[in-house]
């Protein structure tokens, strides 16, 4: 009975995996269900990857005149430790074939639903979860702001406002008010930096910027679409009291179809530092 596929996010010419999820909802009597969690089940097989709700955040959600019995307190407390051990016995899709058909009013699962997915299966399962079961954004803890390049380099050069475009799970990466997402488009970066993947920057650039790869606005350039590039930096003058010092730039392409340029110091602005690519 799987659904219509939704593809969580775009691959952008990488291969994707193929995964069926499941919402899992906590229905006590007397109170509409409440979304729980979300289950995940790739179809080459393996253990399910899942993410649920604490106790306490499902209490909050609940009418007030309604107190969940100590015996399914309990049961939500120990529903994931349960889940992880069985998925480990008879694998992720046997798991949700297993909820369907066992599950008591008080634990509801939804129907399947076919995905497509790319990069780190529990970050197809964070977006899963924040789409349909909570959709909470803690800025520059759970989320940081997603920019165009020229918004960026409006806001992290220049230190003038400029608005986000969104808010962005970042999972397994210590955030802070210094680091934003931003798209970059190109294969000149490749393999490393994937053509139309969403990537962490942080900015000011502190201290050397030697073999750093940056995010550099070229001054001279007026088409908005080829004025923002992010190279490998490579110094060609000396270094001074630990700050680099010259009078031009070498910016330098990890692909090798790509050929490297100079630029001097009236040309370009150093915006960020490339952090990492988002997986998806």
């Amino acid at each position: 009975m799987p659904a219509a596929v939704v593809p969580i996010s775009s691959t952008h010419g990488r291969s994707a995996n193929q995964a069926i999820w499941s919402l899992l909802e906590i229905a006590p009597p007397g109170s509409p269900a409440v979304p729980f969690g979300i289950l995940l089940a790739d179809e080459a097989g393996g253990p399910p990857a899942f993410r649920f709700r604490d106790s306490s955040s499902l209490e909050a959600l609940l009418p007030e005149e309604l107190e969940l019995e100590e015996e399914q307190f309990d049961f939500i407390e120990y529903l994931p430790e349960d889940l992880a051990a069985k998925g480990r016995e008879m694998g992720g899709l046997g798991l949700i074939e297993s909820l369907e058909g066992n599950l008591s009013h008080f634990l509801r699962i939804s129907d399947r639903t076919s995905i497509a997915y790319s990069g780190d299966v529990q970050s197809a399962v964070d977006r899963l979860f924040e789409e349909h079961v909570d959709a909470t954004i803690h800025k520059f803890v759970t989320h940081l702001p997603l920019y165009g390049l020229r918004a960026a380099a409006t806001k992290f050069g220049e230190y003038m406002d400029a608005s986000e475009e969104g808010w962005v799970r970042v999972p397994g990466l210590r955030l802070s008010k210094h680091m934003f997402i931003a798209r970059v488009v190109g294969r000149s970066m490749e393999p490393r930096i994937p053509d139309g993947s969403l990537c962490v920057f942080r900015a000011p650039v502190v201290g050397s910027r030697q073999g750093r790869l940056l995010l550099i606005e070229m001054l001279d350039v007026d088409d908005a679409s080829q004025r923002y590039t992010v190279k490998k930096y490579a110094r060609k003058g000396e270094l001074a009291d630990g700050v680099d010092r010259e009078d031009s730039i070498r910016l330098e392409p990890l692909n090798k179809e790509f050929k490297a340029f100079d630029l001097t110091s009236d040309q370009y602005r150093v915006v960020a530092e490339f952090v990492q690519v988002l997986a998806l």
